[in-house]
């Protein structure tokens, strides 16, 4: 049975399309319509995912409908209760405007199988820590296969309006960034100031039960005038920290499996993921753990069993062998080069397939990859290393003996060798490769042999404001606009 697993209707909007355990494709809604974090499905990613196997049988939508209307009728969004409802929306860019039945499935709940179905173990903890869903911001869940079959029990979970997520991005917008969209740079700018302890006693009364006393939703620009934007970054962020360390401690002692998964669109602060190892043996988090991975985790739950994952490359496909001599050329030559080459990936995070790269090793190369993605120029970048070698260059922290997907940051013991990818505290965002035959892994292997060094320099082939690139049009209009060679 195929299985099309739908998210859209809020912000990152994506389908998912699994058979019998086997995701055959999973990709983001923007990289069709070209409209950063697009909200809704269209016509296009639709045909793309019908080419893998016709029309599918079942729809699983993230979320339900009904629920999340009460939570926004208490929000007093009123005029969000008349919206298109689910069904009209994907009738209108149906095929043959007869789309089959849908199935409904709560929104923390498709975070936590997207995770937990993907995931290696035959039982985890699941912890899901997003914005806000139907009226959970943060959940716990006992997650274990009964009979082949997926099974969760809800343990602990706390409710809008008191959200994590929704102080991060408020915070955000407070730094004069915009929120569900740039708390990736607020992780960055945190660097850059020192945490000032005073901060938030207007804000939280007990991180454990993450009670805060404003409903954040609508922002905080008044908070703090004196405080600069680095002061707020530094302060959120370790507020961040100190609540998610409050919540997998909980994690554990609610549920002592050792394995974690870990969802939500707060997983994707790879910055307070260093700390989590301290209190489980196994982490997995799918690389893709906000509300368009949840697509994925809808059509699992319909499936109901364990999905096959292999990797992230999912998304459309730029076929033909990975131009390795190419890449390798243009490097050694001109330092960065493009590649659009095989199937896009499927979370915020290129790894390899449709991404800038650069030597790590030059004292200019950050400078030049920042103005060429348009981008300011305190913000850090990711090294892609050969995981074999990781812990000769980087101390990985607990819990952490790889990063496959760019998920924490790790200290680099040699940070005057690679400056193009150390940020001001002196960490860096590890991927880490494994010997698993991918384009990016051939590419590192022929550069260290050619260099001696492990690592390139690895961040998203679009500009800042738009959609990763996803197609060869795509990839022939940043070459042409920005000046960077991009290899198919």
């Amino acid at each position: 049975m195929n299985i099309l697993g739908i998210s859209a209707g809020f912000h990152d909007a994506g389908i998912s399309l699994i058979c019998d355990g086997e995701i055959l494709f999973a990709g983001h809604s923007e990289r069709y319509s070209k409209i950063k974090h697009d909200s809704e499905i269209n016509r296009e990613i639709l045909a793309d995912c019908f080419t893998h196997c016709g029309i599918p049988d079942r729809i699983a939508y993230y979320e339900r409908p009904w629920l999340k209307k009460t939570r926004q009728l208490y929000a007093g969004q009123y005029k969000d209760l008349f919206d298109t409802s689910i069904e009209d929306k994907i009738r209108k860019i149906w095929p043959n405007k007869n789309p089959p039945d849908i199935e409904y499935h709560g929104h923390h709940k498709s975070h936590a199988a997207a995770g937990f179905q993907t995931s290696p173990y035959d039982r985890a903890t699941v912890v899901v820590i997003d914005a806000i869903g139907e009226w959970d911001t943060a959940s716990i869940w006992s997650a274990e296969y009964v009979n082949g079959k997926a099974t969760y029990k809800k343990l602990w979970s706390q409710k809008y309006p008191h959200s994590l997520g929704l102080f991060y991005s408020a915070m955000t917008k407070r730094a004069g960034l915009k929120p569900l969209d740039e708390e990736y740079i607020l992780m960055g700018m945190a660097a850059y100031a020192m945490y000032d302890g005073n901060m938030y006693g207007d804000f939280l009364e007990n991180a454990y039960d993450l009670k805060f006393r404003q409903n954040l939703h609508i922002g905080c620009d008044e908070y703090h005038p004196d405080m600069t934007d680095f002061e707020i970054a530094a302060s959120a962020q370790y507020t961040l920290e100190q609540c998610l360390h409050h919540i997998i401690m909980r994690a554990e002692e609610l549920d002592k499996t050792g394995n974690l998964v870990y969802m939500g669109g707060v997983a994707l602060n790879c910055k307070a993921n260093d700390l989590i190892g301290a209190y489980f043996k196994n982490i997995w988090i799918m690389p893709n753990p906000g509300d368009c991975g949840s697509s994925l985790g809808a059509a699992a739950l319909t499936y109901g069993g364990r999905l096959n994952w292999k990797n992230a490359y999912l998304g459309t496909d730029i076929a033909g062998p990975y131009p390795v001599k190419e890449l390798l050329s243009e490097l050694v030559t001109n330092k960065i080069v493009g590649v659009a080459s095989g199937r896009a990936e499927f979370g915020p995070r290129a790894l390899g397939n449709r991404s800038l790269l650069a030597d790590p090793r030059g004292t200019d190369i950050k400078e030049k990859v920042n103005a060429i993605k348009q981008r300011q120029q305190f913000r850090p970048f990711a090294p892609v290393i050969l995981e074999e070698v990781c812990h000769e260059y980087f101390d990985m922290p607990t819990g952490w003996p790889n990063s496959r997907y760019m998920q924490t940051v790790a200290y680099c013991r040699q940070p005057d060798l690679y400056p193009a990818i150390i940020h001001a505290d002196r960490t860096s965002r590890v991927q880490t490769v494994p010997a698993d035959g991918s384009g990016i892994r051939q590419l590192l292997e022929a550069w260290f042999e050619w260099t001696g060094c492990p690592m390139l320099l690895n961040t998203s082939l679009n500009i800042r404001g738009e959609p990763m690139v996803n197609d060869r049009a795509d990839a022939d209009r940043f070459e042409k606009l920005y000046g960077v060679k991009v290899l198919s």
